[in-house]
């Protein structure tokens, strides 16, 4: 099974940005034009769109939902989003503009009793962001540190349905570092849910170590900051696999 590629746009007070670590602190504009973008990404041959509102992340409610649907109608690739969503009014407008899977976080860990409520009424449109830092779970924008490990929570969400998990090294995320094979290949083994590895993949050699883990559930990548900065290209990573 291929790698699918997705690029990320982050948008912040409606640009596209990217972070260091996910601090709000220490920001990079690449873009005042979030729909240009996402045209640019898709035409570059992405797979799959992999937008998060930042001010949504950090405010705990969705801040870009105007600029959102408008960069669903503007291509022909899937796009998923995060950051914010903490009500089941937040999903189903989002998921009313066309997009074709939220990201929840903060809400997945904190009620899993709810997210399974979810999964019934949206299926796979429902997805788990995971986000870690030397494999302990970080909560509310990753500002918040928690006792449980990443593999525990990505085996509990597995065994309540969800059918993709997004897994995030944050301490690799903006950093050009390369990514963590050793977590994402523990990610995969703890849970039947499909996997999409963010944080770090910046090459051509990420992309290979990323398929020579050979997990068959490791399905996707999300690039950010590499793409941007034009260290390789989506043509580049997709003919790596």
């Amino acid at each position: 099974m291929s790698i699918a590629i997705l690029p990320a746009i982050d948008l912040k007070d409606g640009q596209c940005v990217r972070l260091r670590q996910g601090r709000a602190d220490d920001v990079t504009v690449y873009s005042p034009d979030p729909v240009r973008m996402a045209r640019h990404w898709a035409d570059a041959g992405g797979d799959y769109l992999h937008v998060v509102d930042l001010d949504g992340a950090f405010e705990g409610a969705p801040v870009h939902q105007e600029v959102i649907g408008r960069m669903v109608e503007a291509i022909d690739i899937p796009v998923e989003v995060g950051g914010g969503l903490r009500t089941d009014e937040d999903i189903q407008q989002l998921l009313g503009l066309g997009v074709a899977r939220v990201i929840l976080g903060t809400r997945a860990c904190a009620s899993p009793e709810h997210l399974a409520g979810l999964i019934e009424r949206f299926g796979d449109r429902i997805a788990v962001g995971i986000d870690a830092r030397d494999g302990q779970v970080q909560v509310k924008g990753w500002t918040e540190t928690t006792a449980m490990k990443a593999t525990d929570l990505a085996r509990q969400m597995g065994e309540a349905g969800v059918a993709t998990i997004i897994y995030t090294d944050t301490a690799r995320d903006g950093m050009l570092h390369g990514v963590n094979t050793d977590a994402m290949a523990a990610i995969c083994k703890a849970t039947a849910s499909d996997v999409i590895a963010s944080g770090g993949v910046s090459s051509v050699d990420d992309i290979r170590a990323l398929s020579q883990l050979a997990c068959a559930n490791l399905t996707g990548a999300i690039v950010g900051k590499a793409l941007y900065e034009e260290r390789v290209t989506i043509a580049e990573l997709k003919a790596a696999q």
